[in-house]
């Protein structure tokens, strides 16, 4: 075996970091065991890929840890029945690691592990069978190790993504990738294990795994995990020694008034608000440094690149508007934007010059499950095209222009109008279908749809409401005339 340390578990175990007071170590140790004492699991797993289908929490690592040797599905806890088959059949996944909320969410010809009880009990499920595996009494993993060696080229987790051509694709990340990424994020940030980071984001996500989970526990810092953001409560954990919080646009404005009711400006040890998965309004920027004493700080990634490309680092002035600069081992330009698919070279622009962001480097995916023609495209020379619009600055600074990819955010999550279009237009009875964003203040987007065929309003959303998570869903649904196909 390569350096135990070049694998994202044992990377996390040997930071010796703690999640909601577990150690990292007995975490991962718990997940291992679960392999070694359940043989039903083993024959489950054989030549297929593992899932995690969990809330952010120290199960999460447990499950992480179990699936050691195959890549691990993250699928968002918010998605529906139907999103989850698709994905765990694309993937070819043989077991899912869960809970008993979750579970019923599974295909039950699936293998399901109950990590409710975890890290001293799991409980897996199979051929309609429960069997419980004792986890042990563990006190962590004693790893040697090179803590900077590079990590394994091998599979390491799945996330679906990039629906443009109307299905999510299994974009492929590896040790290697997450790890890179993770301790660049370390030296921009300039965490230590005297760290305390506040995890609201889901680490289905590489944006709130990367930077909440694995970055700080390789570095031996203290994580606490909130299983759903409520401004209030969150506000109040502020003062309890956090010295990091990562959210999205629409977490901080909602948690702004709350900050404001309990204090004329914070109290606390906060020393690092970071901001991603949508444009930061410089507005927003000015408001919560005047309430917090602590600049919020923007980033920019995507999941394709481990995710996260840019930063405002701490060791210089923040930029408020700007994306901020390249993080340690990214290569980050602007090239002209070319079209979907196109592998040639890029043809850069000047600085100044709007045109698409491109990045290379350990951080770019490995590639898809399947169907990479309908995905972001990889240059022959190692560029990944990210299809998001940009400026690169004479300071070395990025600024953020948009889109040239048909997708939107909504609360920070990636929508894509042909997955919904693909999706409502399965609907019996729907000839044509058109989704498109309508802008919002708190939620960057929302999501609107015009259908035509015979169908009503409440059909539509009952039909969306069976296939689609949440953030997915329009929230206006209107029923129009079928187009005219004479013209």
């Amino acid at each position: 075996m390569a350096d135990p340390l070049s694998y994202l578990p044992y990377a996390l175990a040997s930071g010796r970091g703690t999640v909601d007071g577990y150690e990292a170590q007995q975490l991962v140790a718990a997940g291992l065991t679960l392999l070694q004492r359940s043989a039903r699991l083993v024959r489950a797993l054989a030549g297929r890929r593992a899932a995690i289908l969990a809330p952010t929490g120290p199960a999460f690592l447990t499950g992480l840890a179990a699936c050691e040797g195959r890549g691990a599905v993250l699928v968002n806890p918010l998605a529906t029945p139907a999103e989850i088959a698709h994905q765990l059949a694309e993937a070819n996944v043989g077991a899912v690691f869960t809970t008993a909320a979750l579970a019923t969410r599974v295909p039950e010809t699936v293998t399901r592990v109950l990590l409710d009880e975890a890290p001293r009990t799991a409980h897996v499920v199979h051929d309609g069978h429960a069997t419980s595996v004792d986890l042990g009494a563990h006190f962590g993993l004693d790893l040697e190790g090179d803590p900077d060696v590079e990590g394994a080229r091998e599979e390491c987790a799945v996330v679906f993504t990039s629906a443009m051509a109307g299905r999510p694709l299994g974009a492929i990340l590896t040790h290697r990738n997450l790890l890179a990424n993770a301790r660049a994020t370390i030296v921009a940030a300039a965490q230590t294990r005297d760290d305390h980071v506040l995890a609201l984001l889901p680490w289905a996500h590489l944006f709130g795994l990367t930077v909440t989970a694995v970055a700080p526990l390789v570095t031996g810092a203290r994580v606490t995990t909130v299983d759903r953001f409520h401004p209030a409560r969150t506000a109040a954990m502020l003062a309890d020694g956090v010295t990091e919080i990562v959210g999205v646009p629409a977490v901080f404005r909602a948690l702004l008034p709350a900050i404001r009711r309990r204090w004329s400006r914070l109290d606390g040890a906060l020393r690092l608000a970071v901001c991603g998965g949508a444009q930061l309004d410089p507005r927003l920027q000015d408001e919560w440094f005047d309430a917090t004493g602590v600049e919020l700080r923007q980033g920019y990634g995507l999941t394709e690149a481990g995710p996260v490309c840019l930063f405002n680092r701490v060791d210089a002035p923040n930029r408020r508007g700007m994306l901020g600069v390249p993080l340690p081992g990214v290569e980050m330009a602007v090239a002209r934007p070319a079209g979907s698919g196109d592998r040639s070279p890029p043809q850069w622009v000047d600085a100044g010059t709007q045109g698409e962001l491109v990045t290379r480097g350990p951080h770019v995916f490995a590639g898809y499950v399947r169907d990479s023609d309908r995905g972001l495209a990889r240059t022959a020379d190692g560029w990944l095209r990210t299809g998001d619009l940009g400026v690169a600055n004479a300071d070395g600074t990025f600024e953020f222009h948009g889109l040239c990819k048909p997708m939107f955010t909504r609360n920070g999550f990636n929508v894509y109008p042909a997955e919904i279009e693909r999706a409502i237009g399965e609907l019996a009875g729907v000839v044509h279908v058109r989704a498109y964003a309508v802008p919002d203040a708190a939620r960057e987007n929302d999501v609107a749809v015009d259908v035509a065929g015979a169908v009503t309003v409440e059909a539509v959303k009952a039909w969306c409401a069976e296939r689609m998570s949440a953030y997915k869903r329009p929230s206006t649904i209107t029923i129009v005339p079928a187009p005219d196909a004479s013209r």
